[in-house]
């Protein structure tokens, strides 16, 4: 059980040595993985095993319409102001959900469903309603299951918001991005302050359980005093959860920004570690809890609390505080995580609307783990989540004998971690492998050491650490 108290060292010389490529690690083997030669026999499978096991779900649902390009956004999205569109992908959405559904026993629980995007109130109300009860038809959902959307704030009603906590929605995430309008105009994403405090408050006020809202640092225009700026106001704000993520500038891989952002109007590597020190100092100040990566919650949230207890839990959708479930991608470009595989959907509409119409399930690419896969997800995910790893209980969970114990299993690696022992950023000791408060802002590096297809990626796929 964690109960350390999370606290963390910005140390600058470390953050230059390790400001490397690397996985997010959302998941392991991490998306690059996927591939288009997977089975789909395999993906029925793997919905036979959890059938058999009794294995909660989690359900995700791709929305993927937005009215405007976000010139920072690297999620894969359908622009148009033509409200329309939505109507055949919504009846789709519906078949493939019942495609899947028809395979899933209904004893298996819900215990966490979450739409995403895109826009999900690019719906009109009447469209969430089809889709949600939807789900009901299909899925028996927990009593008290986290029911959570992403909304955009610039296209947003008090009632649209009513409507949501009406069905069962109970929790809700916006973006804010930077509350400065300069940075706002850099990126297309113009939301003035009183719209998102009025959102806010709205949210608050029909019922919603938790509020999270997502920042960006490295965007055009920003520097440490804008910044700070936008911090106060977003704890002026008073949510539950907030993201600070760390914008990659990445055109070989996203045009848009070739063509949209000029690179000198980017905050220099030194001023984005000023900002993230500052960040991080700010919030923990008043009382957020740093969770990992870029992620903070108050001491009372779900999150922080779980993290104290040892329960965090990781999956294509970030941290999450339910215990291990397989994950259902429905939609266009879904991930979906169950056992042993890993799926992605097709990414473009006309191939996902010719697969469900084929009858087909549509994936295009996915990944069938092997023993060494599943061991090493279960290490990466418990460095990622409790900062510490008890090397006797992997060793028990996953059979290592006497012959062929942890370090024997792991010696090539075990010579990278006392590197990292070295600089400061773990402590290894007899049983423990215990992340120090340095290498908190550096979990991903730590945890590539268990990465085995790391060394055969192209580090240009992956943002930095940093």
């Amino acid at each position: 059980m964690n109960t350390l108290e999370q606290t963390v060292k910005f140390d600058i010389n470390l953050l230059h040595k390790y400001n490397q490529p690397v996985p997010r690690y959302t998941s392991y083997p991490p998306a690059t993985e996927l591939h288009e030669n997977f089975e789909p026999i395999d993906f029925r499978g793997a919905i036979s095993a959890g059938n058999l096991q009794k294995t909660p779900l989690s359900l995700y649902a791709h929305i993927p319409f937005c009215d405007a390009p976000c010139y920072f956004c690297g999620c894969n999205t359908v622009i148009s102001t033509r409200k329309e569109i939505a109507e055949p992908y919504l009846g789709y959405l519906i078949r493939h959900i019942e495609q899947v559904a028809a395979t899933v026993d209904r004893d298996r629980l819900v215990q966490q469903m979450h739409w995403g995007g895109g826009t999900p109130n690019y719906f009109s109300f009447d469209q969430v309603e089809r889709l949600w009860h939807s789900f009901q038809k299909y899925f028996t959902f927990e009593q008290d299951a986290e029911i959570s959307i992403e909304v955009n704030p610039r296209s947003l009603t008090k009632e649209y918001l009513q409507g949501l906590r009406d069905l069962g929605f109970n929790r809700i995430s916006f973006g804010i991005q930077d509350f400065n309008p300069q940075v706002q105009e850099a990126v297309n994403r113009i939301q003035p302050e009183d719209m998102l405090f009025d959102g806010m408050r709205w949210m608050r006020e029909v019922g919603f359980e938790g509020v999270n809202v997502d920042l960006i640092y490295g965007l055009p225009y920003q520097n440490l005093e804008t910044f700070r700026e936008t911090l106060d106001k977003t704890i002026a704000l008073n949510p539950d959860r907030i993201a600070v993520f760390n914008f990659a500038y990445v055109p070989w891989l996203k045009p848009l920004q070739k063509k949209k952002i000029d690179p000198a109007t980017l905050p220099s590597p030194e001023e984005k570690l000023q900002i993230m020190e500052m960040t991080i100092a700010t919030l923990t100040k008043h009382g957020y809890v740093f969770i990992g990566m870029d992620h903070f919650a108050k001491p009372n949230d779900e999150l922080a609390i779980a993290q104290r207890q040892g329960k965090l839990h990781r999956n294509f959708q970030g941290y999450t505080t339910k215990p291990e479930s397989d994950l259902l991608g429905f939609g266009m470009t879904s991930i979906s995580m169950l056992q042993n595989v890993y799926t992605q959907n097709h990414k473009g509409l006309q191939d996902f609307y010719k697969a469900i119409d084929a009858g087909e399930l549509p994936i295009e690419r996915g990944v069938k783990l092997n023993a060494d896969d599943i061991l090493r997800r279960s290490i990466i995910m418990e460095l990622m989540c409790q900062f510490e790893l008890s090397q006797s209980e992997i060793e028990s969970k996953y059979h290592l004998t006497c012959d062929r114990d942890f370090g024997k299993y792991f010696a090539d690696e075990r010579l990278k971690l006392r590197q990292l022992e070295a600089d400061g950023l773990i402590e290894l000791r007899q049983d423990h492998i215990e992340v120090k408060p340095a290498g908190r802002l550096l979990i991903r590096n730590i945890a590539s050491v268990f990465d085995s297809y790391l060394a055969k990626n192209e580090t240009g796929r992956f943002s930095k650490s940093i």
